[in-house]
């Protein structure tokens, strides 16, 4: 087993948006000092960090830096240069590896792995240029194209009937690589976060429902309005892949769960991920501290979940002009609020959520959607979305 890198040593982290944020904040609380690699001058995670090494991602300065001073380096999205995560490893511990985050930056990629490791995704076809237009599109439709590399939150994908519009929607996405996905008839929409060292050391969290608007997520549910066969198949699924990836260090698994019962793979984040904090306040260890613990080589630590939660995203769109009165939320006695320390918001950017603890999942999901309304009805939007 990896020799276990103990506090205070300097961990790194890649990013230094709320990921980061919260990622600095658990090692900082277990003793850990942290860097943060961002070009971002003010980023959430930068008032934090010990150490704030303001360049890109791939500056062989701040890259040699981190290695020189970092025991261990991680980072907080998929999308850092695959060529910085393996310059790293040359000289400290590095989790997720390069190889794994550089599957997950490319969704034909991601897809064909998650099928060599004979588990089911929805039916889609690779289109890499407008040639692959010229085959038979009708297995893949109705679907969404969705841009292969970058997309996130809803943006690069566009919603197809034809295949007339498919063209159409390759167009408007600059003929990049893309996937075009069939639409499914869904039961419901779920993700498991694993934490995983090692082989045989590694564990799931609940699994979480998960609903969205405008492709950004919106409500997390917890535990997931499934039965126990169906969660332990999805739990099963994304420990089977994390053993295929070898994995270490948190994983999102995104599940689709189809009116027939069958459950397929969506799509891995290789990082903490927004569905998962919940577990923030309603599990005993939280995503962020797991990652701390996976990067470190020490055992993932317990997942119980302690109460039911719901998980709701607050969005730029809430602040309107101004700040959102919080009064209502301060006066519920199980509600915990995150803000993210972002400078200025903005529609559909991720501001900040909260998490509301109730004693039965009814009240958690009623209290927690009612104060949603609120906030959106003083904001000037329509409370009912």
């Amino acid at each position: 087993m990896t020799t276990p890198i103990l506090p205070p040593a300097m961990l790194g982290i890649i990013g230094g948006g709320q990921l980061g944020r919260m990622f600095t904040i658990a090692a900082k609380t277990m003793g850990y000092r942290v860097t943060v690699l961002e070009p971002e001058a003010g980023c959430p995670a930068s008032t934090l960090a010990d150490v704030h090494l303001c360049a890109s991602y791939d500056d062989a300065k701040a890259l040699k830096e981190m290695a020189r001073t970092c025991q261990a380096v991680t980072t907080e999205f998929e999308n850092v240069p695959a060529a910085s995560l393996e310059f790293l490893a040359q000289s400290t511990r590095v989790s997720p590896s390069a190889e794994a985050v550089s599957i997950a930056q490319d969704r034909i990629q991601e897809k064909r792995y998650i099928e060599a490791s004979g588990l089911d995704v929805a039916p889609y076809l690779p289109i890499e240029s407008a040639i692959d237009l010229d085959q038979d599109l009708s297995g893949c439709l109705p679907g969404i194209m969705k841009l292969a590399r970058l997309g996130y939150d809803g943006k690069g994908q566009v919603r197809v009937k034809t295949a007339d519009e498919a063209r159409e929607a390759f167009r408007s996405l600059g003929e990049k690589p893309c996937v075009l996905e069939k639409m499914l008839n869904l039961q419901t929409e779920v993700s498991v976060m694993v934490a995983r060292t090692s082989p045989g050391i590694v564990t799931t969290f609940p699994v979480a429902e998960n609903r969205h608007e405008q492709g950004i997520l919106d409500v997390s549910i917890v535990p997931a309005r499934i039965d126990e066969a169906t969660s332990q198949k999805a739990r099963q699924m994304a420990l089977s892949l994390a053993e295929s990836l070898d994995y270490v260090g948190v994983l999102g698994v995104e599940l689709f769960i189809l009116d027939d019962g069958r459950i397929l793979i969506n799509e891995i984040a290789p990082r903490p991920h927004n569905s998962g904090h919940y577990t923030l306040d309603a599990t005993v260890t939280s995503q962020f501290e797991q990652q701390v613990r996976t990067l470190c080589g020490l055992p993932p630590s317990d997942t119980r979940l302690l109460s039911p939660v719901v998980m709701i995203n607050l969005l730029g769109d809430v602040w309107g002009n101004s700040e959102p009165d919080w009064t209502d939320l301060f006066k519920h006695p199980g509600l915990m609020l995150h803000l993210y320390g972002k400078a200025s918001a903005r529609p559909g950017r991720k501001m900040g959520h909260f998490n509301l603890l109730a004693d039965t999942l009814d009240i958690a999901l009623s209290d927690a959607l009612a104060i949603k309304g609120t906030l959106r009805q003083k904001a000037g939007l329509d409370p009912s979305l």
